[in-house]
């Protein structure tokens, strides 16, 4: 995945599950195929990908192969056509250890990870993982009108701690980003990129927030 990146997490908003889903994946890609990427429900990565936009999966767990009843393995989601996955997001946080063994099944797989921290100092522990991204969203701003990018300390601090324990690990902010402004702002503070989910999946018109976000790049 490209940075300047936009990644868009589609959570399980009906308005883009299934076709919906693959009618905005194939909006991304005719706009910036080469910025933008998707997250997915597991039962639209197939559908998904079959556009020619990166896609990832909404989480994998830490399961192998065999008796695993309702999990969701690196292996499935490969196999579907995801090349990541987020992990530990504010709606399905982990456990370290499992967070952890997570990582390290998703690597085994070759998926690229975003691992979302809630704060500064969260992205700090996390910079030494092995993980592509570290994504740093305030829960209490997620799915709001509010922009992480209000909070310029927290971007910047984000990023300088990321950096001081690990230069070459890339950090995105996320967290009520709906504009260009919000964009070319994360950019100047440092982060490589924006998560975003609602801003984009929930708007009336959903090319002319794309292109507006894009151009922030």
């Amino acid at each position: 995945m490209n940075t300047p990146l936009i990644a868009i997490n589609l959570k399980t908003y009906a308005e883009a599950t299934g076709e919906k889903a693959v009618a905005l994946a194939k909006l991304c890609e005719s706009i910036d195929k080469e910025h933008i990427a998707l997250a997915c429900q597991a039962t639209d990565i197939n559908r998904v990908s079959s556009v020619g936009i990166d896609v990832m999966a909404e989480h994998v767990d830490s399961a192998k192969q065999g008796q695993g009843t309702g999990l969701v393995t690196p292996e499935a989601v490969k196999e579907a056509g995801a090349v990541g996955t987020l992990l530990n997001h504010s709606e399905h946080r982990l456990e370290r250890e499992e967070m952890e063994k997570c990582i390290e099944r998703a690597k085994e797989n070759n998926l690229s990870i975003i691992l979302c921290a809630e704060d500064d100092k969260e992205a700090e522990e996390f910079a030494n993982l092995n993980v592509d991204f570290i994504a740093v969203e305030p829960p209490d701003l997620i799915g709001g009108d509010v922009s992480v990018t209000t909070r310029p300390e927290l971007v910047s601090d984000s990023v300088k701690k990321v950096k001081a324990k690990n230069p070459d690990m890339k950090v995105l902010v996320g967290a009520g980003v709906k504009t260009k402004d919000d964009i070319v702002k994360a950019l100047e503070l440092g982060a490589e990129g924006v998560l975003l989910a609602s801003g984009v999946v929930k708007a009336a018109d959903q090319e002319e927030v794309l292109n507006d976000l894009v151009d922030g790049l």
